[in-house]
């Protein structure tokens, strides 16, 4: 590549990263950097324990981001002195580096661009998914247990804390379903893409007979509530029962009735927590999930309002969203953006960046066509 292509090229880059630094407000996310710091710090802040995996979570997390913001600074200014350098000495070596390190810089300028794109009413909140075994008996069991362990290693590789809520075992293999959340900033607005119905199509280990099967699990994702959040629910429309936790798990676990199930009755929803020692504990988790998911409910039911009252009724994703292949061919595919990857395997091992990306930018189109 010749030396004015490198130049224009980061430029470029510099300016995007400019735009990115305002749109994130980097200066304000040091701000609160100093300021939780101060927190971690204090002596007495293990004694409200849930206030202090909620500081140290989002501390980490925000350490995560600034890092990664930086560090791509950082690379940006040494990939122009290897470029000036280069350049100076007629060093072949030092240009095709150069221009390696070019594509790569630009890989994941354009990843962290997606981040501007999250701007939505919740998009910046932590996100809290769910996922239920569907059609396909225990393939579908099995399937839903893959689908928890990608998002889970996603967030290990990013390290964004994970706390699981609630998990149902299958009988046989797998999980009914599933409930936990991801501690990150963005997390929602981010995972938010990977609402809706995945398909896999196998063959299923399940079956002496080595026959293909289709089964399919649905997920949902919605946004953790915060306390200045109005969600008001009277105790006379929740029903609260308790019962024995199963599965595995800890002693203290499953020899108490200490899991607990909450149904808010005007709208048969239903949230379950199981995964904490204590009965109270268990029912302050499961009222946050629940409080989350009838957030969420309101907000669909005013966007079904008012796309009635334009005349739309189309749903946002349809019922099928993703497709898992792994026999005849090897393909995992995003019916919505077309985004596929020819290596399943890396997928279910949390490979999603690729798939999360080209969600948020097929939304972000999907809305502007929506405006217009």
């Amino acid at each position: 590549m010749a030396g004015p292509d490198f130049d224009v090229a980061i430029k470029q880059l510099q300016a995007t990263m400019r735009t990115i630094e305002q749109v994130l407000d980097v200066d304000a996310m040091r701000r609160e950097i100093a300021d939780l710091g101060e927190q971690v710090a204090a002596p007495d802040l293990w004694d409200d324990q849930a206030n202090a995996q909620r500081v140290t979570g989002r501390l980490s997390a925000l350490q995560g981001e600034l890092e990664r913001f930086t560090n791509l600074s950082d690379r940006i200014e040494d990939l122009g002195v290897l470029v000036e350098l280069g350049q100076e000495e007629g060093d072949a070596d030092s240009m095709a580096e150069a221009e390696a390190e070019l594509g790569k810089v630009r890989k994941a300028v354009e990843a962290l661009e997606v981040r501007t794109l999250l701007n939505g009413e919740y998009d910046a909140r932590e996100a809290l998914i769910s996922i239920r075994a569907g059609a396909g008996g225990v393939d579908a069991a099995d399937f839903a247990e893959s689908l928890m362990r990608m998002y889970t290693r996603w967030a290990e590789q990013h390290k964004y804390p994970v706390e699981v809520f609630e998990t149902s075992y299958a009988e046989e293999a797998g999980l009914k379903s599933a409930t936990f959340a991801i501690h990150a900033p963005y997390a929602y607005g981010t995972l938010s893409v990977e609402a809706g119905t995945h398909r896999l199509v196998r063959i299923s280990p399940f079956d002496n007979q080595g026959r293909r099967q289709t089964s399919f699990a649905a997920v949902e994702v919605v946004p953790v509530l915060e306390q200045t959040d109005e969600i008001e629910i009277p105790e006379e429309e929740i029903r609260v029962d308790v019962y024995r936790s199963g599965g595995p798990g800890g002693q203290s676990v499953n020899t108490t009735d200490s899991a607990v199930r909450l149904t808010h009755i005007p709208t048969g929803t239903v949230v379950s927590c199981q995964n904490e020692k204590s009965q109270l504990q268990n029912k302050a988790s499961a009222m946050v999930v629940l409080k989350a998911k009838l957030l969420a409910r309101k907000k669909a039911e005013e966007k079904a309002q008012l796309d009635e009252m334009r005349g739309d009724v189309q749903a946002s994703w349809g019922d099928q969203m993703r497709n898992y292949v792994l026999n005849p061919y090897q393909v995992v595919k995003d019916l919505r953006t077309g985004f596929e990857s020819g290596n399943p395997s890396a997928v279910f091992d949390g490979d999603l960046d690729g798939f999360l990306e080209a969600g948020i930018r097929w939304r972000r189109g999907a809305d502007r066509a929506e405006e217009n």
